[in-house]
């Protein structure tokens, strides 16, 4: 192996020390502190079968990418979680990303359905939709949640897509 091949491995061997007694995984490098933005919009869209008001809410949520999340973030060690992901293994990245644009797409599509179903429907319905829609983004949270956390048992790209069909 060449000096240039090794200098990925040894930043990364680097970064695994550093985040050391700290939320940050010592394997993937990701912190489950990213998962809180999600788990908001989870939290607004669970309130709307009582409060459809809080549709309005809801449609000001964007999403935001790992490191945007980090920098707009309090979380204490915000720069290392930055700076580590940039040393993130490209395997773990490229299914992490791919669970947050699948999310990010659900919520999208999710609020357009919940304003749909408000408009025709209400009742119910609305329960039901709002439901169906927050089981299904808890289902890709739990496995950005795995990702983070290295566990590698993730749901294939068929599982992923059935979720985000809505």
């Amino acid at each position: 192996m060449n000096a240039t091949a090794q200098q990925p491995f040894m930043y990364t061997r680097t970064f695994r020390k550093l985040v050391e007694g700290t939320n940050i995984n010592g394997v993937t490098l990701l912190a489950t502190d990213y998962l809180n933005h999600f788990n908001e919009i989870v939290m607004i869209l669970d309130l709307v079968p009582d409060m459809p008001e809080m549709l309005e809410e809801a449609k000001e949520w964007r999403p935001k990418s790992y490191v945007q999340h980090f920098e707009d973030s309090t979380f204490k060690d915000k720069t290392l979680a930055v700076e580590a992901y940039k040393h993130v293994p490209e395997e773990t990245r490229q299914v992490f990303e791919e669970i947050v644009l699948s999310i990010d797409g659900l919520v999208e599509r999710g609020i357009k359905r919940i304003d749909a179903t408000i408009a025709t429907a209400g009742g119910d319905a609305l329960q039901d939709v709002v439901s169906d829609i927050t089981k299904r983004l808890q289902t890709l949270l739990d496995k950005a949640s795995a990702i983070i956390n290295g566990d590698s048992n993730t749901l294939d790209q068929a599982e992923i897509d059935s979720l985000i069909e809505v």
